[in-house]
This record gives structure tokens, C-alpha cells and sequence, in this order.
């Protein structure tokens, strides 16, 4: 009777424990990216989704590459710059960039707290919160300002970010810091370059940390969502961070997919199996 009751014992357990793990597998529905939504006509396969780019304003400890061009031999001369006809000497930056190190670090200029660079010649400029139109603008008038004959037609000014600065964390199988050289980055890319989520990744649940001039903001995003594309945080921008929140699966213990499950289930069976043979 004590033996029976131990048996009956042991088998509630394992269909107890099978069945909590058999149910916390997980679904290729909660790791699937830009899963379609059929309420939304918009995002079917070959049309055309348009872009929701904010207009990107310059902020604190951004890095950008300030290139200036004149064909005034005597502006050339006063603020040592290049005349038309030199060829510039990248050698020594595609170094940097080959060896892994942030190529504009040295090269470009870092916004201080108070939004300034600091230009040779020029001195300080303050540069926060414009966009890098306006930047480009504003070094134009002051450098104008030195020379009367400087016109647009003599003068070249070029603002560029010095790559795009993002860091990933959690759920990733590459977490880390990472500068891309580009323009333009979506966060797939970004996902990507951090060798993807792991299979334990909530992409339901995607925290986004955005800084802003007023300071840092959390957003959420649902990467199983093909609506992401049309929204204003589908493109990368410099200094974000993304964390992956891990599935409760994880805390549970059980396996990320059915074989590992099925692994678990027969360890467990196994070791009942010893364990009632010990109880005859």
C-alpha cells in the first residue's frame, strides 16, 4: 500500500512538472520579427512604407567631423587649411578604424555639456539643439565673417555626425558598445551588429533609452510588430541603448525549445525511475 501510494505520488509529480514545462516552451510567435498584422493593409509585402524620420538635433557628448574647403589661398593659409588641389591622407584613420577604435575620437569635435566645440581659429561655438544643416550654416557666417570676398561659391562647409554611437544589453547574444560608420542605421541593423537576440529575448517588450536635450527618455517597442517600421524610433540615433528583457521561461528554468524540454523531462523521469526502484 505504501509502495502504491509512493508510485501514485511520483507520477502526479512529473505530469505536474511536464506540464508546467511543456507550456512555458517558447512559441515561434513570440520570436518572430515584423509579424503581420491583418487588420493593417499598410504593411503588406511590396508596398511602400514610408519613413517617420525625426529631424535629429545635436546634444551633449555627440562627436561630429567638421570639414572646410576654400579656394581663398589666403584663408587657406591663416586657418591652415587645404588647398583644392591637395589630396587628403586617410591612412593613418583607416588604421584606427581596422584596428576596432572609434575613428572620429580623435579627429572630430565632442559637444561639451553646454553644447559647444571648440574650432581652431573660431574658438567655441555652440552647436546644441541645431540640426547639422544649421551647424553647417552657422561655421559658414562666422568663418565668413573673417574674409569679405568668402561667398558659398568659395566656401565649402561640411558637417557630418562621427558615426552613430548605440549599446546594447540584456537579452543579446553580443551585448556591448558599438560606433557605426553611417548616416543612417535602422535598429535591425543594430540588432544585428549585436549578433541578434537571444532565443529568450522578450521582442514583445524592447526598452529603448533615447537621450534628448532635456535629458533621457524610455520608450517600448514591440519588435514581433510590423508596425515598427512606420514608427519614429525604427532608425538608430546616436547614444540610444537598447535592453532585451528575458522571458519568464528563463526564471521558470525550462528549455528555450521543445528537444531541450524533452532533455529536461527525461533527466527528471530518470531520476524517478531511480528513485521508486530505491523505494521497493
Amino acid at each position: 500500500m505504501i509502495y502504491r501510494n509512493k508510485l501514485k505520488f511520483s507520477y502526479t509529480i512529473l505530469c505536474l512538472v511536464g506540464f508546467l514545462m511543456m507550456s512555458s516552451c517558447i512559441s515561434n510567435k513570440r520570436i518572430v520579427y515584423l509579424q503581420k498584422n491583418k487588420n493593417d493593409n499598410a504593411l503588406n509585402e511590396d508596398v511602400l512604407i514610408k519613413y517617420n524620420i525625426p529631424v535629429y538635433r545635436l546634444q551633449y557628448n555627440d562627436i561630429v567631423d567638421v570639414q572646410i574647403k576654400t579656394s581663398i589661398p589666403e584663408m587657406n593659409a591663416v586657418f591652415g587649411l587645404r588647398n583644392p588641389d591637395e589630396t587628403v591622407n586617410v591612412s593613418n584613420q583607416a588604421g584606427v578604424m581596422q584596428s576596432g577604435g572609434d575613428a572620429y575620437y580623435m579627429t572630430g569635435y565632442t559637444l561639451n555639456q553646454q553644447g559647444e566645440i571648440k574650432l581652431p581659429f573660431i574658438g567655441k561655438l555652440a552647436i546644441g539643439g541645431l540640426t547639422l544643416e544649421e551647424t553647417e550654416s552657422k561655421i559658414t557666417e562666422r568663418l565668413g565673417a573673417y574674409f569679405k570676398k568668402a561667398t558659398e561659391e568659395t566656401l565649402y562647409v561640411k558637417v557630418k555626425l562621427g558615426g552613430i554611437r548605440f549599446s546594447t544589453f540584456g537579452e543579446f547574444n553580443k551585448p556591448g558598445r558599438y560606433v557605426i560608420l553611417q548616416e543612417r542605421l535602422t535598429i535591425f541593423e543594430a540588432i544585428a551588429n549585436s549578433g541578434d537576440m537571444t532565443l529568450l529575448a522578450k521582442r514583445s517588450k524592447v526598452l529603448l533609452l533615447r537621450q534628448y536635450p532635456e535629458g533621457t527618455k524610455i520608450h517600448v517597442l514591440n519588435l514581433n510588430d510590423r508596425d515598427i517600421i512606420k514608427s519614429p524610433y525604427y532608425f538608430i540615433q546616436p547614444n540610444d541603448q537598447l535592453y532585451a528583457e528575458p522571458m519568464k521561461v528563463r526564471q521558470y528554468g525550462a528549455g528555450a525549445n521543445t528537444g531541450q524540454t524533452i532533455q529536461i523531462l527525461v533527466t527528471i523521469l530518470s531520476a524517478a525511475a531511480l528513485i521508486v526502484g530505491l523505494t521497493k
